[in-house]
C-alpha cells in the first residue's frame, strides 16, 4: 500500500513539474558575469549569447577587462565565464589555472582560424611573405610592429621576439594600441601604400575590408598553419555544478567565421551588438536548436520555444 502511494505521489510531482515548470538553476545563477577584452569578435559572441540569455530569463553582466585581468577574475570567482580563450596564444595564462582547478574548459566554440602577423598584400607582393622577410626591410616598416591592447598574449609573443632578437628584430618596437587603433593605422598606411606589419586574425571583417597576407614562419610564437587557433569557452571553478542549465548551454555554444564576420561588420559600422546578433540568430533556427537542446528557461520551461518566441520566429 505504501509503495502504491509512493508511486502515485511521484507521478503527481512529475505531472506538476511538466505543467508548471521547475527551477532549472537556482536564483544565484540568474546573472552570469562575463568579460570582453575589447575585441569585436568577443563582443559579437557575447551578444549572441546575451540574446539567448534574455529570452531564457537570465541576465548577462559583461565587464570590459584585459585578458590577464579576465583570467585573474575567473580565478578569484569574480567572473563566471569567458568565450574568448584563444589557444595556443593564451596557453601560459590558462595552463596553471587548469592545473590548480581554478579554471574549467567547457568546450571549443570556434575552430580552424588564423592568428598571426600580416602585411598588406601590396607589401607581400614585394617579397615580404615570412617572418624572416621583416628584418631585411626594417627601414620600410620604420622598425615597428603594430599590436592590440597592452597585456594581450599576442603582444607578449611579439615582445618576446624583440627581446630575444629572434628573426633579427631586436631593434624593433611593438606599438601597443587597441584593435580599432591598430586597424586605423593599417587603413592610413594603405591610403599611401606605406609598409606596415600588424597582428591579424579571423574571424574579423579586416579579412574582407583589407587586402592582407598572413606571414608564414611564426610557428614558434603563434602555432603552425599561420597561427591556426581554437577559441574555447571557459568557466570558473564550480560553476558547472552550481548552474548546470547554463553549463549545458555554454557547452553547446558553437560559432562560425561567416556569422561572426557579419555581426562584427555591423558593430564596426556603428551598429548595436545585440541587435546585430538578434538579426543573425533569427536566420539560424538549426543552430539555436543545437545550442538549446535540453536547455530550459530559468523557470524550467522549454528553452528553444522561449527563444523562438522572443525572436518572433
Amino acid at each position: 500500500m505504501r509503495r502504491t502511494l509512493a508511486y502515485g505521489f511521484a507521478a503527481l510531482v512529475l505531472l506538476a513539474s511538466a505543467n508548471s515548470g521547475f527551477a532549472a538553476d537556482p536564483d544565484s545563477c540568474k546573472t552570469i558575469r562575463m568579460s570582453d577584452p575589447g575585441w569585436t569578435d568577443i563582443t559579437s559572441t557575447n551578444a549572441m549569447l546575451g540574446v539567448v540569455l534574455d529570452a531564457l530569463g537570465y541576465e548577462q553582466d559583461v565587464q570590459s577587462l584585459a585578458v590577464p585581468v579576465t583570467f585573474e577574475s575567473l580565478k578569484n570567482a569574480d567572473l563566471d565565464a569567458f568565450l574568448g580563450n584563444w589557444m595556443p596564444a593564451q596557453t601560459h595564462f590558462v595552463e596553471p589555472l587548469i592545473g590548480s582547478g581554478d579554471l574549467v574548459v567547457v568546450s571549443p566554440n570556434l575552430d580552424g582560424i588564423r592568428f598571426t602577423l600580416a602585411v598588406p598584400t601590396y607589401v607581400a607582393e614585394q617579397g615580404v611573405k615570412d617572418f624572416k622577410d621583416l628584418a631585411p626591410n626594417a627601414d620600410k616598416f620604420d622598425h615597428k610592429i603594430y599590436g592590440i591592447e597592452p597585456g594581450a598574449p599576442a603582444n607578449q609573443h611579439i615582445q618576446e621576439m624583440i627581446d630575444t632578437n629572434d628573426f633579427d628584430l631586436g631593434d624593433w618596437t611593438l606599438v601597443d594600441s587597441s584593435e580599432q587603433a591598430m586597424l586605423s593605422q593599417v587603413d592610413r598606411a594603405g591610403r599611401h601604400q606605406d609598409w606596415i606589419v600588424f597582428l591579424a586574425w579571423e574571424p574579423h571583417p579586416m579579412n574582407t575590408n583589407i587586402d592582407l597576407t598572413y606571414l608564414s614562419g611564426g610557428d614558434k610564437y603563434f602555432g603552425p598553419n599561420y597561427g591556426s587557433a581554437t577559441v574555447r569557452t571557459v568557466v570558473r571553478k564550480g560553476y558547472l555544478d552550481e548552474c548546470p542549465n547554463l553549463g549545458k548551454l555554454l557547452g553547446q555554444l558553437s560559432f562560425n567565421v561567416d556569422m561572426e564576420n557579419r555581426i562584427m561588420g555591423k558593430i564596426l559600422d556603428g551598429g548595436d551588438g545585440k541587435e546585430a546578433a538578434k538579426e543573425e540568430l533569427e536566420n539560424q533556427p538549426e543552430l539555436l536548436a543545437k545550442w538549446l537542446d535540453g536547455v530550459t528557461t530559468l523557470s524550467g520551461e522549454d528553452g528553444f520555444a522561449a527563444v523562438k518566441a522572443s525572436l518572433g520566429t
